[in-house]
């Protein structure tokens, strides 16, 4: 309904992709500012971060439709399909970084994990495997554990919170599923691979 409203205006995809962006960006500045206020604006940053996560996920999904349904399929498309979605993880995830209670190395080490779960995705297709998009932990899964933690913390009463810091047990986990995820995408690629020579 919404991308056909899209489509209907003759909003572009790239521009959409862009917006994505944008709204990481601004996500990952909320998510940075919560380091340095308490009280009422504490949770309204944890909020409005929860909501431009999603508005980036919105943005990376009417992108595709809208250009499926204007017909407007572009050679820069693909480009614009998948640099913004690796400016994007960095942004939502340094950010948590640099959120209140977080550390800075957590976040810039899951960006990068983020970014080679991707680069492992783009290498087994180039070497002829299916583009596989397995988790546990791939963009999706991600994001929806960045916006559960982003309304957790809006939320929960200031003496509910952990000791050891619920940014930083998050950014582990998305450390550790990210290198499953990327283990799992060698394996399973390898093993086609196998099989097709054979």
């Amino acid at each position: 309904m919404i991308a056909g409203r899209l489509a209907q205006r003759g909003v572009s995809p790239n521009a959409i992709s862009v917006a994505g962006v944008l709204a990481a960006l601004a996500a990952g500045a909320a998510l940075a500012a919560t380091s340095h206020v308490d009280g009422i604006p504490f949770r309204v940053y944890w909020a409005g971060a929860a909501l431009l996560i999603q508005g980036r996920l919105l943005c990376n999904l009417f992108d595709g439709m809208v250009a499926i349904q204007r017909g407007v399929a572009s050679p820069l498309g693909e480009l614009f399909n998948e640099v913004p979605d690796r400016i994007a993880d960095a942004a939502v995830l340094i950010g948590l970084g640099y959120a209140a209670g977080g550390i800075p190395e957590f976040g810039y080490t899951a960006a990068l994990v983020a970014v080679f779960v991707a680069y492992v995705r783009a290498a087994v297709t180039a070497a002829g495997a299916p583009n596989d998009f397995c988790g546990p932990l791939a963009k999706p899964q991600r994001m929806a554990l960045a916006t559960a933690l982003c309304l957790y913390m809006a939320v929960a009463p200031a003496d509910w919170r952990w000791p050891w810091g619920e940014v930083n047990v998050v950014l582990i986990i998305m450390i550790g599923g990210g290198l499953v995820t990327a283990a799992r995408r060698l394996r399973r690629a390898a093993c086609h691979l196998r099989n097709r020579a054979a």
